[in-house]
């Protein structure tokens, strides 16, 4: 036998040991993002918040769930609100399986949502344009709730994903519901920004029925569950969102 082909087979048979090794995925998570790279029809810049997707994914990778993520359009997402000074962002930010997953993002269509456990909407400016009137996300979305018995879960601007979904009965899912998002109080209204909002994180969850709470103080990693619905007002609670999540799935698991 040749050198070259003796390493070859010694690859094949040291690759074929890891993967035994390797634990099966406990469920699929389906995290929710924005193709919107503009507020509204100005000129002024947005994106996915990045924090907001590194932190629970890191949680829920960690905890052995496969996450894929979608988009109106499908494809490449704006990325922002970079912090590259903290070490897991950067090391997010050069992970490439990672970032190829947010340049390769599913199109609605591709997705069957009896894949799912839970569904994640991330946050960031761009979360307030095209992701919370697509009627084919929101199908996704109440599938995943309903007849998965899955988990809905947001943050901060993420929350508007969920104002609009409708339950079996066509009532508003968030209707009674106690539920957490980006609130007014930390909006700067005098800002060209929020005049692109057709109505606010807290405004549109309102109107809708939502019991809509909140911390004054902000950044505290504040968040709400009611049911199978989480959600945080902010880019500190999307890592206890994410530990809520396997909370609750492992909960269900045991039943």
């Amino acid at each position: 036998m040749s050198q070259l082909l003796y390493l070859l087979l010694l690859s094949f048979i040291l690759i074929g040991d890891q993967l035994q090794d390797q634990d099966p995925p406990k469920g699929k998570i389906l995290f929710v993002v924005s193709n919107a790279d503009h507020y509204g029809e100005s000129d002024i810049s947005t994106s996915n918040h990045f924090a907001e997707l590194v932190y629970p994914y890191d949680v829920l990778a960690e905890a052995g769930y496969d996450i894929d993520f979608v988009s109106p359009k499908g494809g490449a997402v704006p990325l922002g609100y970079f912090d590259t000074s903290e070490t897991l962002m950067k090391e997010y930010l050069y992970d490439c399986h990672f970032m190829a997953k947010l340049k390769e993002t599913l199109s609605p269509n591709l997705v069957n949502p009896n894949e799912y456990v839970a569904i994640y909407y991330g946050g960031g400016g761009a979360a307030m344009f095209g992701v919370a009137e697509n009627e084919e996300i929101q199908k996704i979305a109440i599938q995943i709730y309903e007849q998965q018995g899955g988990i809905i879960s947001a943050v901060c601007h993420g929350s508007i994903g969920i104002a609009n979904l409708k339950t079996r009965d066509g009532k508003y899912l968030v209707a009674g519901k106690s539920i957490n998002g980006f609130p007014d109080l930390f909006e700067n209204k005098a800002r060209a920004y929020f005049a692109e909002f057709e109505h606010s994180v807290e405004a549109l969850l309102k109107l809708r029925g939502a019991k809509f709470q909140y911390s004054e103080e902000g950044w505290d990693g504040y968040y709400q569950v009611d049911g199978r619905i989480i959600t945080g007002q902010d880019p500190s609670s999307a890592t206890k969102v994410a530990e809520l999540i396997i909370k609750q799935l492992n909960t269900k698991n045991k039943s």
